[in-house]
């Protein structure tokens, strides 16, 4: 189970940096990137974003993608267990 903090900003700071909260979040996802204090994955979790939208925002600001072997292992038994998932839920006739 995946739990998660909140960390309070004042109004004032989002207002005076004309985005939302979401764009500081993700602002913030690809920064800890940058700095090599999350990998990819947690990067891209962190944003709310798919790999492909998180590598084409990286690519758009010259930040080259250090995908690690580990990160390619974890995304790869990520798409394994959705994929027999689905085979699961197709079987069984079973949808969302």
């Amino acid at each position: 189970m995946s739990s998660t903090i909140s960390i309070d900003i004042p109004r004032e700071i989002v207002h005076a940096t004309r985005t939302t909260p979401e764009d500081l979040r993700r602002e913030l996802a690809v920064h800890l990137f940058q700095q090599g204090k999350l990998s990819f994955g947690k990067a891209r979790e962190m944003a709310g974003m798919t790999v492909w939208a998180f590598q084409q925002l990286l690519g758009s600001r010259g930040i080259p993608v250090h995908y690690s072997i580990d990160d390619y292992e974890k995304d790869l038994k990520s798409l394994s267990d959705l994929y027999v998932l689905r085979i699961t839920r197709t079987s069984y006739g079973k949808f969302g």
